[in-house]
């Protein structure tokens, strides 16, 4: 009942949060505009979350190993905070960008919410843990742009001011309500943890199962990015769509993966090897993709991407279970850490490099989708290959 009880906390935590995040997606360039942004620096704006990402996850995970996953997951949650309201007070572009910087900097919640639940599950109740916890943030995900458009019409800073409410309501619940979940931290303080270096980025790839399932994320998150900028330009380009129109298609794109992530326990009766669905997944991503970049009209176009959602949910609570069964326990907050650098870093390099090609194509963008999961699928035979011998 305990093990519930956090893995609860930590969904209702995560829902809010995400919630607040995002509500700012759908916000931010109309709201920057008045001060000065631009397409191209909305890209930067983006990015700079994304970089310090990068550099701070991985040493924020680290710190957990060390002090406890409660801490570090209120500190990333205050963070979270500030962000928000400075940017709802933001009168510059400046702000702007350090407000952004300020959530990167403190964006290890994700990672800590991660290295909790490896804490709390076996290896049998893992891959759920991780589907529910995902369904969470996905969850959300779609909930939180139609609330910001929503509060937007009594001013277009109130988002941001109700985005950070919602990170201290779940900072707050953190700090009052969950249970520190690292007790191997607390049992073996005598043991010598070695220190983070930024070469545990590059060491880390180099590991067995471990290394190939985090490129494999990184490719596939990467991908994703890539989709996404593809749907938005081919759905408002080619099919004519409004703009109310892309974001319920987009909610729908949100559904899938939630439905799907909840339906883990299932799949994984069906398939034990976690390795296996991910290939399955991995396969019928590819396959959705090089549909999507033939298709030319509403109807098969909304198949292949209601496909692409589905099976892509998949992706994280595989991943997710395969990397923490592999890590070690003294240092599953830092791998996991790492993990997201690597994931914020495809979420960053997506965008950028499918701005680049669309420019060629509408359907290039969905085709260079498909080679990245088809290279990610070729790692995760190696990582099949891996796992098998354990």
């Amino acid at each position: 009942m305990k093990l519930n009880r956090v893995l609860w906390l930590l969904v209702f935590i995560c829902i809010i949060d995400s919630m607040g995040f995002g509500m700012m997606i759908p916000l931010i360039y109309a709201y920057g505009k008045q001060f000065g942004l631009t397409k191209q620096s909305l890209g930067w704006l983006t990015a700079v979350f994304s970089v310090a990402q990068f550099f701070t996850t991985p040493v924020l995970g680290a710190l957990s190993d060390k002090f406890g996953r409660k801490l570090l997951l209120v500190v990333c949650l205050f963070g979270t905070a500030v962000s928000f309201a400075l940017f709802g007070l933001a009168g510059s572009l400046i702000v702007l960008f350090a407000a952004r910087a300020l959530d990167g900097i403190t964006g290890g919640d994700i990672s800590v919410a991660q290295a909790m639940i490896t804490d709390i599950s076996s290896s049998n109740t893992r891959t759920r843990y991780f589907g529910i916890l995902g369904s969470a943030f996905g969850l959300g995900y779609v909930i939180g742009p139609a609330a910001g458009g929503l509060l937007s019409r009594f001013g277009m800073s109130v988002p941001f001011f109700f985005a950070a409410g919602l990170s201290l309501i779940a900072a707050l619940l953190s700090m009052f309500c969950l249970k520190e979940t690292n007790t191997n931290n607390k049992a073996k303080k005598h043991i010598k943890r070695h220190a983070f270096t930024y070469r545990s980025l590059i060491t880390v790839l180099k590991q067995p199962v471990v290394g190939p399932a985090i490129f494999t994320g990184f490719l596939l998150t990467t991908a994703q990015f890539v989709m996404l900028i593809g749907f938005q330009t081919f759905c408002t380009d080619a099919l004519k769509l409004s703009p109310t129109q892309v974001g319920l298609f987009y909610a729908g794109f949100g559904v899938t993966g939630i439905l799907m992530q909840l339906m883990v326990p299932l799949i994984n009766k069906v398939i034990s090897s976690r390795s296996i669905v991910l290939l399955v997944s991995t396969s019928l991503c590819f396959g959705a993709m090089v549909f999507a970049g033939l298709t030319m009209t509403v109807l098969p176009f909304a198949i292949v991407i209601g496909v692409y959602g589905l099976f892509n949910g998949l992706r994280n609570p595989m991943l997710n279970a395969i990397i923490a069964d592999h890590s070690k326990t003294s240092e599953q907050g830092e791998v996991m850490g790492i993990n997201q650098s690597y994931v914020s870093i495809g979420q960053a390099v997506g965008p950028a490099i499918a701005g680049m090609v669309a420019a060629i194509s509408l359907h290039i963008t969905f085709f260079l989708a498909a080679f990245l999961i088809l290279t990610g699928l070729g790692i995760g035979i190696r990582l099949k290959a891996q796992e098998s011998p354990g």
